[in-house]
């Protein structure tokens, strides 16, 4: 059961509280949010010393969870070839050497985000040119229905009852792997467009069948897809699910869709909700200012009572502190933030005057004063 915020001890900062979902416990409640890395070795999915470096970094810079980037559970579920995966037996060690150094080096633990990129794969490394992939280099691109994601994007082939079982069963042994290596809980992607939001998300979503039509279809293969991965993964440990909330488009998904949703996957068994918004079709979400998504996640847990994440333009302590101790969210993820500051969590620490015990190879910095009194 989540630790309740009326638990939240009153000489503690809400952000510095710890939280538990089944037999794990954070020791705060920030995470960093997954987020795309494009940078696997060789093209193959592998992680490199890239990955140990970025996600120790957050880690040993005090965050409570650390997630990775949406891992492939397949080669054709990849967004780009750059992408990290899960799709191998070979990725299993190199992931545990992340997983290792988190938890040998930090109090932060580590979860692994499971996804395919659905009708939004086959597409270039971001930074290395703005030109489609060759026909070469391409591969099949699959999805609920034959509707591409935007105008200039592949068709996507409908996919069949045999392609929807394999993405089971790829979820199925991603978790499996992720197990392996030590991760202490996973996440499925639910949102963003990729494959499980397109099932989920009737603008993306047009099939006759019984994956399509109605709410209960559309998030068939999503509770299809939770389900077989509960039965593998370890009891002890949570599994997580990110969704877009509303699909900010006429005709999608709304935040009474949302609820619904949630209250399904909560049935179902789920123990916490990572609650996004949009990017389900080309058409941008508007720009907004910090906590836009926060009133989703706080919707959804009043409404359903399933413990949430909110995202979105979180960037200042004082932001979680508020949502924390409201009930708005049980974890605030940050994703700017990290990468502008890999220590984020341990320089809020200072900002509010709590005390974060530091590494034991960093003594001296819980004596340095970054603004020293002017020499005399």
């Amino acid at each position: 059961m989540a630790t309740n915020t009326k638990d939240l001890a009153a000489d503690i900062p809400p952000m510095f509280t710890p939280f538990s979902l089944r037999e794990l416990t954070l020791p705060n409640r920030v995470v960093v949010s997954p987020m795309c890395m494009y940078s696997a070795e060789d093209l193959d999915g592998t992680p490199t010393d890239f990955h140990v470096v970025h996600l120790g970094s957050r880690a040993v810079g005090g965050a409570g969870l650390v997630f990775t980037e949406m891992t492939q559970i397949s080669r054709e579920g990849r967004i780009s070839p750059g992408d990290a995966g899960i799709y191998d037996d070979e990725h299993v060690e190199p992931w545990k050497r992340v997983v290792d150094f988190v938890h040998h080096h930090s109090d932060a633990k580590i979860g692994m985000q499971l996804g395919h990129a659905g009708r939004k794969a086959c597409e270039p490394i971001a930074w290395q040119r703005n030109t489609p992939l060759t026909d070469d280099e391409k591969w099949e691109i699959v999805a609920p229905s034959a509707i591409p994601f935007g105008p200039d994007s592949d068709m996507p082939r409908e996919m069949n009852q045999g392609d929807i079982a394999k993405v089971v069963d790829d979820f199925v042994s991603g978790a499996e792997r992720a197990n392996e290596a030590g991760f202490d809980i996973i996440e499925l992607h639910g949102g963003h467009g990729y494959l499980l939001s397109s099932f989920i998300s009737p603008l993306s979503n047009q099939r006759s069948d019984a994956y399509g039509g109605s709410m209960e279809n559309r998030m068939r293969l999503p509770l299809e897809v939770f389900r077989a991965v509960r039965a593998v993964w370890p009891e002890e440990k949570p599994i997580s699910c990110r969704i877009s909330a509303i699909d900010w488009a006429d005709g999608g998904n709304n935040i009474e869709d949302a609820v619904e949703v949630g209250r399904m996957f909560k049935e179902a068994g789920l123990d916490i909700l990572d609650v996004s918004s949009g990017n389900v079709t080309h058409v941008r979400r508007p720009v907004t200012p910090g906590l836009f998504q926060t009133p989703f996640s706080e919707e959804i847990r009043r409404e359903t009572g399933i413990p949430t994440m909110t995202v979105g333009n979180i960037a200042t302590p004082e932001q979680i502190n508020g949502v924390i101790a409201e009930g708005r969210a049980d974890l605030c993820c940050v994703a700017k933030g990290h990468l502008f500051d890999p220590y984020f969590v341990r320089h809020a620490a200072r900002t509010l005057g709590y005390q974060l015990p530091w590494p034991k190879q960093y003594p001296a910095a819980a004596v340095f004063n970054p603004e020293p009194e002017e020499v005399r």
